[in-house]
């Protein structure tokens, strides 16, 4: 029997930027947000880093409205998703990639 393989990504960070809505004509919506994740450890010479991974996340329909009620800069979230990457051919001709996270839930972190 085989294995189940899912796309799935869990993040917590912080919204670095407060959500940017897009309405549709056929009634969908879309909110978009950055999400900085931080990660701290020690290089080989024990010296501690801080390293900020950035984040594009995507949140659609009904998940907007909670977006728009609870997410601003700066607030801790966690969110729960899948990796969606397209790709698209620039003016000078050249191929590029844009990864994003298709927000399935999401949680407000109260410190």
């Amino acid at each position: 029997m085989m294995e189940v393989i899912r796309n799935s990504v869990r993040l917590t960070g912080v919204a670095g930027i407060d959500p940017v809505i897009v309405s549709f004509p056929t009634n969908k919506r879309i909110a978009r947000v950055s999400l900085a994740v931080n990660e701290f450890y020690k290089s080989t010479s024990g010296e501690p880093i801080n390293q900020t991974q950035w984040f594009n996340l995507v949140f659609w329909n009904k998940k907007v409205e909670l977006v728009e009620n609870i997410v601003k800069k700066g607030c801790l979230i966690t969110i729960e998703g899948k990796l969606n990457t397209q790709s698209y051919t620039d003016k000078k001709g050249e191929q590029r990639f844009n990864t994003e996270i298709v927000v399935n839930n999401l949680e407000l972190v109260v410190n």
